[in-house]
């Protein structure tokens, strides 16, 4: 594809992003955004007085999923851009997906778990691609000089 390609000896950011970044960004942006609905609809039920077994136990799950739909956000974000870290917050993001899609496709909700498991399987097979990793290869910015 001529437009994955930038010009030899080229930063990240001034050559072209190749599409399987957005696409796989886009993967992770939904996911965190899936994650954050599940928040609120789990945010809602705590504060409409759902029966919950622990209280605490239920606002610090409520604490983890908005935790990990920012992580998400910033991993898709940041691959966007071309750093390399993100692509291993991507890599476990999708081995989770995978982890909970599966049973999910097998124990009577194919749907689910498909539209768990097709996304998940084509990130991580555009992750390993030559284009992605060389375009994703900035460590991090320049250190500030006071």
């Amino acid at each position: 594809m001529p437009e994955d390609r930038g010009p030899a000896g080229t930063t990240p950011s001034s050559a072209v992003r190749p599409r399987a970044v957005a696409v796989i960004s886009g993967i992770v942006a939904a996911e965190a955004t899936a994650l954050l609905a599940a928040a609120a609809w789990y945010g809602f039920q705590l504060a409409s007085g759902a029966p919950v077994m622990s209280f605490w136990g239920a606002v610090f799950t409520l604490g983890l999923l908005l935790a990990f739909a920012s992580w998400l956000f910033a991993v898709a974000v940041f691959l966007f851009r071309g750093f390399r870290w993100p692509r291993a917050g991507a890599l476990v993001a999708q081995l989770f997906v995978l982890t909970i899609g599966f049973p999910t496709l097998t124990g009577g909700l194919p749907v689910a778990g498909a539209a768990m498991l097709i996304p998940a399987a084509t990130a991580i097979v555009l992750l390993f691609d030559k284009r992605v990793i060389r375009f994703a290869s900035r460590a991090a910015s320049e250190p500030p000089a006071l």
